[in-house]
């Protein structure tokens, strides 16, 4: 079977870092290319307690854009593993299941949380991280019976979702009930991402929230501020227009184009600003929590000035290399919180994943995801996505997927 391969040397990367800057091209172009369709052998079980998935919808996720243009955080790499099939956005049917497997079956059609964790890697005892309900912070992500890997489309023993199938392991697998489709079952995994971002940094009717970036996690951060959290104010900064009106359309009460942080926090929560005799202005007062799903140098800096005394702010996106200066952190005495993935919660006297409870926000309503996937395209015509992609504002674009259908 044909799947969209991703692999890198040391070589090939400081060749593309060399030459990259000049055509974009040639990252997905051409001998130096860092993914191309590969002929894949199927699939087959690794264990009793493992699913195969006819894969129906994959989504182009930021970080699989991230990885084609070699832009992640060299940081991460030793819990990466290539030849790789990407992808980790996606729904499909169950087509097999190990004997070892209860509450799915064949038939089903199914989403996956990605996250490779103790479970998956047949690791007992499971570490800590599992231990409290983050498996998709696990700490044995270079260890067990697989390959490196966080998540499915980053590990070289478990292929991602640009393939015809894939396995999973059984604690990696959600039903979607009746009513959620397989597009909307391939936006699970994201909505995920900010549910959780927005249970670890819930606000109340009183704070007021400033969202950083309205691409499709920043949308998704404000639907599910308004699923979770509806009483409460929210800004949104994002400079495209397009992207702009969709977080307006989302329920955000404020939206700014211009790039002004600090000056539009003055004016909507009241914050005093003072100016240092060299540098930038600081903020007294200002948004009590912000998601930041930018996580660029100059995000975090403005983010960390408009933020108010004891605020939160949430690093929703992956940045790197970031340096700014730290002096509000502890002027104002802030808190700045890691979001990566999801994990499990005590609700209603049960626990639930948060795919669970994400999967309930879709099927209830409380979040519309049928809009956000503007584009879809063939497996084969994945160079046109990466186009896309680079180029959303002149595409009006927001999720890309690709159709198995």
């Amino acid at each position: 079977m044909k799947a969209l391969r991703f692999s890198s040397s040391l070589p090939q990367y400081a060749l593309l870092k060399a030459l990259g800057s000049r055509s974009k091209r040639l990252f997905y172009k051409g001998p130096l290319a860092t993914v191309r369709l590969a002929d894949v052998t199927e699939p087959e079980l690794p264990a009793p307690d493992w699913v195969k998935i006819k894969t129906s919808v994959c989504g182009f996720c930021g970080s699989d854009f991230n990885l084609v243009f070699l832009r992640e955080s060299l940081t991460a790499s030793p819990f990466i593993s290539y030849p790789c099939t990407l992808g980790h956005e996606l729904s499909g049917e169950v087509v097999e299941v190990g004997s070892g497997v209860r509450g799915v079956g064949v038939g089903d059609l199914v989403t996956v949380a990605p996250h490779l964790g103790c479970s998956a890697r047949g690791i007992e005892p499971p570490c800590r991280s599992c231990r409290m309900g983050r498996p998709a912070n696990c700490e044995n992500f270079a260890e067990g019976n697989l390959a490196p890997g966080m998540l499915i489309g980053l590990c070289r023993d478990v292929g991602g979702g640009f393939a015809p199938y894939l396995v999973a392991h059984e604690d990696q697998v959600f039903r979607l009930p009746a009513g959620v489709s397989h597009r909307e079952g391939a936006m699970i995994e994201p909505l995920a991402v900010t549910v959780q971002a927005v249970l670890d940094n819930k606000p109340d009717k009183h704070d007021q929230v400033l969202v950083i970036g309205a691409g499709v996690i920043g949308n998704l951060i404000v639907q599910s501020l308004r699923a979770l959290a509806a009483d409460c104010t929210v800004a949104v900064a994002e400079p495209s227009p397009f992207h702009a009106n969709l977080a307006a359309r989302a329920g955000a009460d404020h939206v700014f184009s211009d790039g002004d942080i600090l000056r539009h926090a003055t004016e909507l929560t009241g914050a005093r600003a003072y100016k240092p005799v060299m540098g930038k202005t600081v903020l007294m007062g200002g948004f009590s929590k912000i998601f930041d799903t930018v996580a660029s140098a100059g995000t975090l800096d403005a983010s960390l000035r408009a933020l108010a005394a004891g605020g939160v702010l949430s690093m929703v996106g992956i940045g790197k290399g970031v340096m700014t200066d730290l002096t509000p952190l502890w002027l104002k005495l802030q808190t700045i919180k890691g979001v990566y993935c999801y994990g499990y919660h005590d609700v209603g006297g049960g626990r639930k994943h948060t795919f669970e409870l994400a999967i309930d926000l879709v099927k209830h309503k409380k979040v519309n995801l049928e809009p956000m996937i503007t584009h879809t395209f063939r497996l084969e015509d994945y160079k046109r996505m990466i186009e896309v992609n680079l180029n959303k504002g002149e595409h009006a674009a927001v999720k890309t997927v690709v159709s198995f259908a």
